[in-house]
């Protein structure tokens, strides 16, 4: 637990300093584009005009698809609302992993502690998530599913997205500084993450194969699978998803905390031997 309450103490400290160069690293991603910042909207909306075409299209899966206590939404409306999730912690992740090491030659030189690279990586991707949930949002309000009171549910599970991705990035971004090979295996990992969450095909379909009970009950270990289904509940106003699904948000935050409880103590053990390891 001290490990924990010292990382988190860094974070506080370090406020300014994380805040500063997330917005450089969020100027410097698209400087040399002729576009430049458009790119954080223009990428998403093609993967998104992808996937409706093939798995929405293509796939037949035109009919309304299933949220919550009840609420049903088309298929576009119900993708959209929840692989905002993926465009946020997709990257953050993959981007966290390596954030100490190809960034510990430059920070070295800087009075800020290394458990606060993550967290402006981290940043500058929420940065870009702010900006693509605000367009979702406006775009909802030209459906039935305008803004309602299920929206204040909304910076909470943000909170939560940010938690989750702080505490995994301090397990990883660990391991990869002392073993390359993690951060391989972590990209490969998320490519089945994508798949195995349902970013593009809803839970119920679990129901007519037959699979609802074991298999479910095996996804929902996997704590994106809370964020996408809250964000959803939240934008299309179907429930208050952490309340209705009070056990679900208990096992989420036990294994935050487990996980930055771990990522704590790894960190502090190995980051004064990070730089033998370049």
């Amino acid at each position: 637990m001290k490990s924990a309450w010292k990382v988190l103490k860094e974070q506080v400290n370090s406020l300014y300093l994380i805040r500063r160069l997330s917005l450089y690293e969020l100027k410097s991603e698209n400087n040399n584009n002729y576009l430049g910042m458009a790119w954080v909207i223009i990428n998403p909306l093609i993967q998104i005009l992808i996937y409706w075409l093939v798995f929405g299209e293509i796939l037949g899966r035109s009919k309304d698809i299933p949220v919550d206590n009840g609420v049903q939404a088309p298929y576009i409306v119900w993708l959209i609302s929840g692989i905002i999730v993926w465009f946020f912690v997709q990257p953050a992740i993959i981007q966290g992993s390596k954030s100490i090491y190809s960034r510990i030659r430059f920070i070295a030189k800087m009075n800020f502690p290394m458990s606060a690279i993550p967290s402006y990586v981290i940043l500058e991707k929420f940065y870009q998530h702010l900006m693509i949930t605000g367009i979702v949002i406006v775009i909802l309000q030209f459906t039935e599913y305008k803004i309602s009171i299920y929206m204040v549910q909304l910076p909470y599970f943000m909170f939560a997205a940010l938690a989750f991705l702080f505490s995994v990035s301090l397990i990883t971004s660990t391991f990869s500084t002392i073993i390359r090979d993690v951060h391989q295996v972590l990209i490969s990992l998320m490519r089945m993450m994508f798949y195995l969450t349902p970013f593009l095909w809803e839970p119920a379909r679990l129901v007519h194969a037959g699979l609802l009970g074991y298999i479910q009950n095996i996804l929902l270990l996997n704590p994106m699978y809370y964020l996408v289904q809250g964000y959803r509940s939240t934008l299309l106003g179907a429930s208050w998803y952490g309340i209705d699904h009070i056990g679900y948000t208990a096992y989420f935050w036990g294994f935050v905390l487990a996980a930055l409880l771990f990522g704590s103590v790894v960190h502090l053990k190995f980051r004064d031997h990070f730089v033998d390891y370049l």
